[in-house]
């Protein structure tokens, strides 16, 4: 039996991404990889919360030395993947470089729609009510040094409705998307990873 991918989640704050992947561990739709650690850039966020109350260790880094202390707490966990979950901060390029194909987002929309720098949380379904388009979802994708610009690995549509609002809309790409595809884009990954490793 393969040792199992040892994954950091990085999140800003409520955490239901996270939430998703603890689930889908208990569950054994992520099989192949172990959330090993939490890490935050919001000593407020919840998802801290999740992480305690499910025994992951965490830690909160701020951003004065961001890139120096979070490869230093990925390195002393020993962490071989990265996700995503919410988290707000951008990474810098040459962080980004070192882990390539080793880091996944998860994005509140269908890449290339309503993505890029200055759309994350609830602004990405703002603009797609904006818009007027009758389809969105969810996208995970490889991070490289484009935000929102890394490959894809999966896409789910959801259905936009007449009497949406964004927070109606949000809670809906999450549960019938997000929180889907995330597990299984992670599961599908560790997997690559152990295969590379053997």
């Amino acid at each position: 039996m393969n040792k199992k991918v040892k994954i950091a989640v990085l999140v800003s704050g409520g955490g239901t991404n996270l939430q998703a992947l603890i689930d889908a561990q208990k569950n054994g739709i992520l099989k192949s990889g172990k959330i090993e650690l939490v890490i935050s850039n919001n000593s407020n966020a919840f998802a801290l919360k999740r992480a305690e109350e499910n025994n992951i260790p965490f830690e909160i880094i701020d951003k004065k030395d961001f890139e120096e202390k979070l490869k230093e707490i990925l390195k002393s966990h020993k962490i071989e993947f990265i996700v995503l979950a919410g988290f707000t901060a951008i990474l810098p390029a040459s962080f980004v470089k070192d882990y390539d194909k080793r880091i996944i987002n998860i994005h509140p929309s269908l890449i290339p729609s309503f993505c890029g720098k200055c759309f994350y949380g609830i602004k990405v379904h703002e603009a797609a009510l904006k818009k007027g388009v009758k389809i969105t979802g969810a996208t995970t994708h490889f991070v490289n040094e484009i935000v929102d610009g890394g490959e894809i690995i999966m896409q789910k549509a959801v259905e936009v409705y007449e009497d949406d609002t964004a927070e109606k809309l949000q809670k809906r790409v999450m549960e019938f998307a997000e929180w889907i595809i995330l597990p299984q884009s992670v599961e599908k990954v560790c997997k690559n990873i152990i295969k590379e490793k053997s």
